[in-house]
């Protein structure tokens, strides 16, 4: 299978995108701390500002400035999409809404266990496990021609607090996705997916040089928390 472009981009799980000064009660130190460091966030604010429904917009933003892997027309399914910041960027860039009426409208396919609110230019598939059979086949028939274009990727497991096994269970999850990527990518078509440093790192790097012509380490500049890159 023939790749353009795999990004390993590496950032700790979205922490919670809806707060209010009524949830303070309660809170330890820590949960403190990063409330007040998450207020303050100057990208919390332009997201607010753009409208995005969290700070990861700028993450996948800054990838498609550099690489443009998001274009006007291209098929994106959108995995762990919830709450559909990504998907916002992509149905933007890909013209799914067809607010460009000059330009190919492309389609957007977020998949989540969480609920996603509906948004204009994507269909959401929720609450869905990407990497259930069911859930594949359902993808299989929402995708035009039953395939992709771009597999991004944002999902991370529920934290443990335990380095090593999150990012294990992590990796597991890029290998997952890559066990579709066969039959759901086609020929060309790209594949950007988050991971963390670690042990297993250098499995998904064997796997992903294995399957794709070309590939890239990437860091965006954009960080969300307390960050490892491979």
């Amino acid at each position: 299978m023939a790749g353009s472009l795999k990004l390993l981009c590496a950032s700790l799980q979205r922490q919670g995108f809806h707060t209010a000064g009524g949830h303070y009660k309660g809170r330890t130190g820590a949960e403190h701390l990063w409330l007040t460091r998450h207020l303050k966030d100057p990208f919390v604010k332009a997201a607010k500002v753009e409208s995005y429904r969290c700070r990861s917009a700028f993450k996948l933003l800054e990838v498609n400035e550099r690489h443009q892997i998001l274009r006007p027309g291209l098929r994106v399914l959108d995995c762990g999409a919830a709450p559909g910041a990504w998907s916002q960027v992509a149905v933007q860039r890909v013209n799914a809404a067809g607010t460009d009426p000059g330009a190919p409208v492309g389609f957007v396919l977020g998949v989540d266990l969480l609920h996603i609110f509906p948004l204009e230019g994507a269909t959401f598939l929720c609450p869905a496990d990407v990497t259930d059979p069911r859930t594949f086949q359902r993808i299989r028939e929402l995708l035009p021609g039953g395939r992709a274009d771009v597999i991004l990727s944002d999902m991370a497991p529920n934290a443990t607090g335990i380095r090593g096994l999150d990012h294990d269970r992590l990796i597991s999850l890029c290998l997952s996705l890559l066990d579709l990527a066969p039959d759901t990518l086609c020929p060309g078509g790209t594949f950007l997916c988050k991971t963390w440093a670690g042990s297993q790192s250098h499995r998904l790097q064997k796997r992903l040089t294995e399957e794709f012509q070309n590939t890239k380490t990437l860091f965006p500049e954009v960080q969300l928390g307390r960050q490892s890159w491979i």
